[in-house]
C-alpha cells in the first residue's frame, strides 16, 4: 500500500544554514511577545481578575448590540457581553454571556454591581431570564494567577528533567528553550489582539508543550540514532539529516491537528474560540521550533560524540517516518 506523503522522500532542506534567519526572526518575535506583555498586558478574564459571570437567555434572538447598550452607562467597569453560539447543529438557543469585573473586596459591592446589571437588562430586554451565575473573588483570582504561571514553570522545568534523563543535558537545552520560546509567542499574541486570557489559555500553553515536546523528542531521536550511525559526519550536516528524515511525519501530524483545531474554532463557538486559536497558533509556532530552533540550539551547543555507552541511550521507538 502506498503512503501519502506530503514531504517528498529524500529532502535535503539546509535548515542549519537557514539558522540565523531563523533566529533572528524568532529573537524579535520573543523580543516584541516580551515588550507587548509588559507595556499593553494580559487581558486577564475573570478567572485571575475576579468577578461575575452571567449567562442569560431570551425566548426569541436578540442583537448583543442590545445587550451592550443596556449596560455600557452603568459605571461599573469594562463589562463584556459576548454571545453563545449553538454547537452540535443544536437549535439557537439565544444565549449571551455577561462578564462584570471585580468591583471591590467588599462582597456587597459586588452583589450591588450584579443587581445593577441585571436591572439594566431587565429594563432593556423585559424577557431575559438568567440562567446561571458564577463569581470569582479577588483573592481567589490572584491565587489561580500563581497557580496557573506555576504549572507552566513545572511543566517546563519536567520536560527539561526528562529529556535529560532520555538524552544528554545539551538536548534537554535545546528542548526547553524552543518551549520557551513558543509559551512567550503565545503570550505575545495575545497580549497583541487583547484577547482574554483565562485558565482555558493556560490550559491550552500546557497542551502546547506537550505537543511541541512531542515533535522535539521525535527529531532528537531520529539524531541519537544517526549519532551512532554516522560517527564522521559533521553535526550539522547530521542535524540536517534527521530533521530531513522526520519531516513528513511531522508536517502530516501539524495538518491533520490543524484540521481538526480549525474546525473546533469555527464551529465550537465562543466560549471556547480562545483555547482553539491558542492552540493553532501553538500547533503552528511549535512546529517551527522542532524543526528551526531545537536542533540549532543542539547544533551551537555540540553533542558528546564519544564511544563511551550511556544509560540514557536505550530507549527505541517506532518507524517514526509518515
Amino acid at each position: 500500500m502506498k503512503l501519502l506523503k506530503l514531504v517528498p522522500a529524500g529532502t535535503k532542506i539546509d535548515f542549519i544554514g537557514q539558522r540565523h534567519i531563523a533566529l533572528g526572526a524568532s529573537v524579535a518575535a520573543i523580543l516584541v511577545s516580551l515588550v507587548l506583555v509588559l507595556t499593553v498586558g494580559l487581558n486577564f478574564g475573570i478567572d485571575f481578575r475576579g468577578g461575575t459571570s452571567l449567562i442569560l437567555q431570551t425566548p426569541k434572538p436578540v442583537d448583543v448590540s442590545v445587550y451592550r447598550d443596556a449596560v455600557s452607562g452603568l459605571g461599573l467597569g469594562e463589562i463584556q457581553v459576548t454571545a453563545i453560539s449553538a454547537s452540535g447543529g443544536l437549535e439557537d438557543k439565544n444565549q449571551v454571556l455577561v462578564r462584570i469585573v471585580e468591583q471591590g473586596d467588599d462582597p456587597a459591592i459586588q452583589s450591588a454591581a450584579i443587581a445593577k446589571v441585571r436591572a439594566a437588562l431587565d429594563a432593556a430586554i423585559p424577557d431575559v431570564t438568567v440562567l446561571s451565575t458564577e463569581s470569582v473573588g479577588g483573592k481567589v483570582s490572584s491565587e489561580l494567577v500563581f497557580d496557573g504561571a506555576l504549572a507552566v514553570v513545572l511543566a517546563v522545568l519536567g520536560v527539561m528533567f526528562y529529556v535529560y534523563l532520555r538524552f544528554e543535558w545539551q538536548f534537554a537545552i535545546g528542548a526547553v528553550l524552543s518551549l520557551v520560546h513558543d509559551v512567550i509567542l503565545t503570550m505575545g499574541l495575545f497580549s497583541a489582539l487583547q484577547l482574554e486570557f483565562g485558565l482555558a489559555i493556560v490550559a491550552a500553553i500546557l497542551t502546547i508543550i506537550g505537543y511541541s515536546l512531542n515533535d522535539t523528542v521525535i527529531v532528537f531521536d531520529r539524531v541519537r540514532e544517526n549519532l551512532r550511525r554516522y560517527k564522521k559526519m559533521p553535526l550539522p550536516e547530521l542535524i540536517n539529516l534527521s530533521v530531513n528524515e522526520t519531516l513528513s511525519r511531522t508536517v502530516m501530524t501539524s495538518l491533520t491537528t490543524l484540521l481538526a483545531l480549525i474546525a473546533l474554532y469555527v464551529f465550537g463557538g465562543e466560549v471556547i474560540s480562545g483555547f482553539t486559536l491558542a492552540m493553532i497558533w501553538g500547533v503552528v509556532v511549535g512546529t517551527y521550533s522542532s524543526v528551526y530552533v531545537a536542533g540549532t540550539i543542539l547544533n551551537w551547543l555540540g553533542v558528546d560524540r564519544s564511544d563511551k555507552p550511556s544509560s540514557r541511550a536505550g530507549t527505541q521507538f517506532a518507524n517514526i517516518d509518515a
